[in-house]
């Protein structure tokens, strides 16, 4: 089949305010509907080191998920996205100790396409991180990380789905636990290197769901595990850029832009991404890309996915798909 669709049309404004607030206001139009991103405001200059976030954003897991999607290697993230929504509303501290380690911990209630959740209960999203810069120097950079994210659910459920890595793919994962869900906790480790115009990014997720049935509520653990790893390398001799700890990777900059005595910069980039539910089943992908940046705010994608589905009866269900992008920001 074929497909076509406006992947995100985002408007925003950010800012600071008198050298001590700052804020973000992101609104998303994509699919006909409006919803919100990023809604925050921030404090600094606190009697402590550090500053406070409060409003809707993204929780502090995943070097991922924390990057913009204006700068991720590939079309979609990979596959323990499905794991945990990127953003709910809540508060945030964070705090750099010299130039090296990062610690971000906050507490959060899941909410809606507008950050709401009115529903008066004890249900909250625990998630902590930390992070460590080894190596900062000009193009080489060694980032590494773990974080925490304890999380109750209002209707004792868990439910995750999942696609090939193609938003216009079938989602070829769709689970759901219902029996006394207690808690879920996810722990997470992070990775990423770069040297001149190549880089590695790895990250690896345990999902643990803890329930209460059986007899006498005997405890029982489910587990899942998911990770990804991927490669990139510039052709034309860019590197990727690192914005912080918090934010991520940031845009690239072509030494040529298109059209200014250059055809932009190149970049080709191959990742494996899996979610692993043992007895219950697995999703696998592979995805190639190229990426073409004709200048810092314009660039074409190309993917290539082939995801393999094996559900608990080890019946195999294959997907492939080939994609373009085209993307503007500024």
């Amino acid at each position: 089949y074929t497909g076509s669709e406006f992947r995100r049309v985002r408007l925003y404004s950010s800012g600071k305010m008198y050298g001590t607030v700052k804020y973000k206001l992101q609104l998303d139009f994509s699919g006909g509907k409006i919803s919100f991103k990023d809604v925050w405001m921030e404090l600094n200059k606190l009697p402590i080191t550090g500053n406070i976030r409060i409003g809707h954003f993204k929780e502090p897991l995943r070097l991922e998920a924390l990057t913009s999607s204006k700068y991720i290697t590939f079309m979609e993230r990979g596959l323990p996205i499905a794991m945990s929504p990127e953003r709910n509303t809540g508060a945030m501290y964070h705090t750099t100790i010299g130039e090296k380690l990062s610690l971000q911990a906050g507490v959060f209630r899941e909410s809606d396409a507008f950050g709401d959740d009115k529903t008066a209960n004890n249900n909250i999203n625990i998630t902590s991180r930390a992070t460590y810069l080894a190596i900062n120097e000009g193009d080489k950079l060694l980032h590494v990380g773990i974080a925490n994210s304890r999380r109750k659910s209002d209707d004792k459920t868990y439910n995750f789905s999942s696609r090939a890595e193609n938003h216009l793919g079938n989602k070829l994962i769709d689970v759901e636990f219902n029996n006394q869900v207690k808690d879920i906790n996810i722990f997470a480790g992070e990775v990423a290197y770069v040297n001149g115009s190549f880089s590695l990014q790895a990250e690896a997720l345990q999902t643990t769901i803890n329930t209460e049935i059986g007899e006498l509520n005997t405890p029982i653990n489910d587990e899942i595990i998911s990770y990804y790893g991927q490669v990139s390398y510039f052709l034309t001799g860019e590197s990727k850029s690192f914005k912080s700890s918090l934010a991520g990777f940031g845009r690239v900059n072509p030494k040529n832009n298109y059209g200014e005595n250059g055809w932009g910069a190149l970049e080709v980039a191959a990742r494996f991404s899996a979610i692993d539910m043992e007895e219950d089943g697995s999703l696998e992908d592979i995805s190639i890309g190229l990426n073409w940046y004709l200048n810092p705010n314009t660039r074409i994608m190309f993917n290539y996915v082939k995801g393999e589905m094996v559900n608990e009866l080890g019946r195999i269900t294959l997907e492939k798909s080939v994609m373009m992008r085209v993307q503007l920001d500024f």
